[in-house]
């Protein structure tokens, strides 16, 4: 059973429709008939669609993957790919999760359900996915498992090592539960190894003092200022995830 199905926001539906108009709009019935878009952490969005050929030509997820890098967008939260016709929402093929899986493991992927348009991490669209012998190093862009990070002010270290701080408040960040490096921002970075355990979706708004004292803050205004420190033009109806880690070897 998948326990990572989210709640597509309105952000999400709206990715949705860019997708649809782009394969509305340019599809043929023949050889283009998936568009698709992405979107990057700070919310630009990039489309494509797909070229059939029988030697393999690239799927629509595929072409918005390069479209985005293109532009030079590296980080992204989300995509989604939309068949022509009123077909709705697709879900990726194998290769295409397997792709977004080694270049990009914290994006996700809108997937069409029971229950309507759903979102999930691309970890949890391809559980038990395939690992390359030789890797050894972690980055995005080099095959095999890719450990994520989460950067974390220098402020916060004393906070995390001793167990105050078992949240963060992120938003347009791509996480997926799983292993994490904690990285702060020193002269020369630090890196700790840490575990996501689950992550929560809230507004802004929806904060409340027990959030503010997960995050490690005394109190809720504390943890409202240092979010516009961090993001000034944050607002109330801002969405945001709510991410619990814990230290590896806690």
């Amino acid at each position: 059973m998948i326990h990572d199905l989210q709640q597509a926001t309105e952000e999400d539906m709206e990715l949705v429709e860019f997708a649809r108009r782009i394969v509305e709009d340019n599809g043929d019935g023949e050889v283009h008939t998936v568009g698709a878009a992405v979107r990057d952490v700070s919310g630009r969005v990039f489309g494509g669609i797909n070229l059939y050929h029988f030697t393999g030509g690239p799927c629509a997820e595929l072409v918005a993957l390069g479209h985005a890098r293109a532009a030079g967008a590296r980080e992204l939260a989300a995509i989604v790919a939309v068949g022509d016709n009123g077909r709705g929402v697709l879900a990726p093929c194998g290769r295409d999760r397997q792709v977004l899986l080694d270049y990009h493991p914290g994006i996700r992927v809108l997937v069409p359900t029971d229950e309507g348009v759903r979102s999930i991490s691309v970890a949890g669209l391809l559980p038990h996915s395939y690992v390359w012998a030789d890797q050894e190093v972690s980055g995005a862009g080099r095959a095999g498992t890719v450990t994520q990070s989460l950067a974390f002010h220098r402020d916060y270290l004393d906070a995390v090592r001793a167990g105050r701080k078992t949240t963060t408040v992120r938003r347009r960040t791509p996480v997926a539960t799983g292993p994490v490096d904690l990285v702060f921002e020193l002269e020369e970075d630090l890196v700790l190894p840490g575990v996501v355990t689950a992550i929560r979706h809230k507004t802004v708004g929806e904060l409340t003092e027990q959030d503010a004292v997960a995050d490690g803050f005394r109190d809720l205004a504390t943890l409202h200022d240092r979010l516009r420190y961090h993001y000034p033009d944050i607002v109330p109806g801002d969405d945001i995830a709510i991410v619990h880690f814990r230290l590896a070897d806690a």
